[in-house]
């Protein structure tokens, strides 16, 4: 409990809707982040994948705002939000490779991301919001490089030796923690980093145990609705109503959704990131913010990821499609740049 907010696992919910989960995930194929569009080539040295994701996760927070979407065209497609800065990321992994390295990042500025991560589309010119806060949070990702890593970002994987967490800070996910862009509470870029890292052979892990599902806003809104997590009336009404959660608020329901994801990938036997990746792609395409799947119909898109089945995959068992109160959107916490 923080404030007025009260926050709770709903272990009942979550044995409920374990063998559902593990029905549609075992259908899907673990995405290896070598699509040329957003990631390095498969042929990249380990090294510069490394430097690539630490610097694109970095920034991977709050691309669009209300009435601000950030998406456009580029190479005659149309990319939006996460999509469109991945897009951008790799284009300049294959002409500058160099800038994701600490002495280049260092002295960054807002002009740089500026003519990197700008558009035009609709006859205006789009860029990411709080620009000032990438080129912050890239100083000093470089800065602290530069003077702990040996201005190398390979070192990060090297004294991890292979461990999310190990002593009080030498595992990886502790130690990303010197660099802003990674200090949220509940390390939703970290796990990110990590998944990313794992997937591409760069990262291994040795104590799967610690894996964490990395949580956004997508993942909150799931688990609420499905309700795994349960809040009390106020809070999901304010919730409803798009009124601002506190930090403290954001926090400790962020934290509470994690612990019920740890749950729900324990009882039906999925592997954390692999269960993130369903999950990311069920919030995006299937239970979206405005026209979940329940709501309206089964969409191609939404079929493709196994999110439906002549209607939702979790029809039977989710709150919300029970009872139109637990529909809620995403709880609001716009001002950060945790995720």
């Amino acid at each position: 409990m923080t404030g007025n907010l009260m926050v709770g696992v709903n272990y009942e919910a979550i044995n409920k809707i374990s063998t559902y989960v593990e029905r549609a995930v075992l259908k899907i194929e673990p995405d290896p982040f070598t699509d040329e569009n957003y990631y390095p080539p498969v042929s990249s040295p380990k090294r510069d994948v490394a430097a690539y994701f630490l610097v694109m996760v970095a920034m991977d927070h709050r691309l669009s705002r209300p009435n601000r979407p950030y998406e456009g065209f580029v190479e005659g497609r149309f990319y939006h939000g996460a999509d469109l800065l991945y897009k951008l990321g790799s284009l300049k992994f294959i002409e500058d490779p160099d800038f994701f390295y600490p002495d280049r990042l260092s002295r960054v500025t807002r002009d740089d991301l500026r003519s990197w991560l700008s558009l035009e589309y609709r006859g205006k010119r789009i860029e990411p919001p709080d620009v000032h806060i990438r080129v912050e949070l890239l100083r000093d990702l470089g800065r602290k490089l530069l003077t702990l890593y040996n201005g190398d970002p390979f070192e990060l994987i090297i004294r991890s030796k292979g461990f999310l967490r190990r002593d009080v800070s030498e595992g990886f996910i502790d130690a990303l923690k010197v660099f802003k862009a990674y200090q949220d509470p509940v390390e939703k870029k970290a796990f990110l980093l990590a998944k990313f890292l794992e997937r591409r052979g760069v990262l291994p892990i040795h104590d799967p145990h610690n894996k964490e599902v990395p949580v956004d806003n997508h993942l909150t809104r799931i688990a609420l609705r499905l309700g795994i997590v349960s809040v009390d009336d106020e809070t999901r009404e304010r919730i409803a109503g798009q009124v601002n959660l506190s930090t403290d608020e954001d926090v400790m329901l962020r934290w509470t959704v994690r612990l019920a994801y740890k749950e729900l990938s324990r009882a039906s036997g999925v592997d954390p990131f692999i269960l993130d990746d369903f999950l990311w792609l069920f919030g995006r395409k299937c239970c979206t913010r405005d026209m979940p799947t329940c709501r309206s119909r089964c969409r191609d898109n939404c079929r493709v990821m196994n999110g439906c089945n002549g209607g939702c995959v979790f029809q039977r068992v989710c709150r919300a499609a029970l009872d139109p109160l637990y529909m809620v959107p995403e709880h609001r916490f716009l001002n950060t740049w945790w995720y």
